[in-house]
């Protein structure tokens, strides 16, 4: 993978790809979500539990959402997906400060900018994670890329749960990778 300079988002650090006809493919199979376990996973005080929780829920968005252009299978034949999906850290959402600072006279105005920037609001959680998608009858790497989503820093109803950020990061996530498809 390399530094990818045409995600002007700029929710996408790092990707691979080669040239692909993604209309040759009419299925997908979607491995179970990994937890990554090494020294350098960024889950700021996720507990265990939560990062099954949001394994879980990545697992049936993307399926969820990729399943609308490639019907799931479990089947290895000619034109099937296979994807793989590493959640690899999330910060939760602090609980009060998250959302009082949507309104204060220094966290309004700054969450206001980082609105504008499309980047992330104070005291607001976001998830990462590393997508790989292979060619299921030939395992060849077609696209892999890494990424860092949240929500807009104004949403305010995300503030009210410590996963709520990230869980909708996961959402904003699984519409990417729909694009990514395209």
């Amino acid at each position: 993978m390399k530094p990818d300079t045409q995600d002007d988002s700029g929710h996408i650090a790092y990707s691979y790809n080669v040239p692909i006809d993604w209309n040759k493919y009419s299925r997908t199979i979607m491995d179970p979500v990994v937890i990554y376990q090494g020294t350098d996973a960024q889950f700021d005080d996720v507990s265990p539990g939560q990062k099954q929780q949001l394994a879980n829920y990545m697992q049936q968005q993307f399926g969820k959402t990729v399943g609308e252009r490639f019907p799931l299978t479990n089947k290895i034949t000619p034109g099937t997906l296979r994807i793989r999906l590493t959640l690899t850290g999330a910060e939760t959402t602090t609980p009060v400060i998250g959302g009082l600072s949507r309104f204060d006279l220094v966290g309004g105005p700054y969450n206001i900018v980082q609105s504008i920037r499309g980047k992330q609001g104070s005291f607001t959680g976001s998830v990462s994670y590393a997508v790989e998608i292979y060619d299921a009858t030939t395992n060849q790497l077609l696209k892999a890329y890494i990424s860092k989503q949240y929500p807009n820093s104004l949403n305010i109803g995300v503030n009210w749960g410590a996963l709520s950020a990230a869980e909708t990061g996961l959402d904003k996530g699984a519409e990417q990778l729909q694009e990514q498809l395209k």
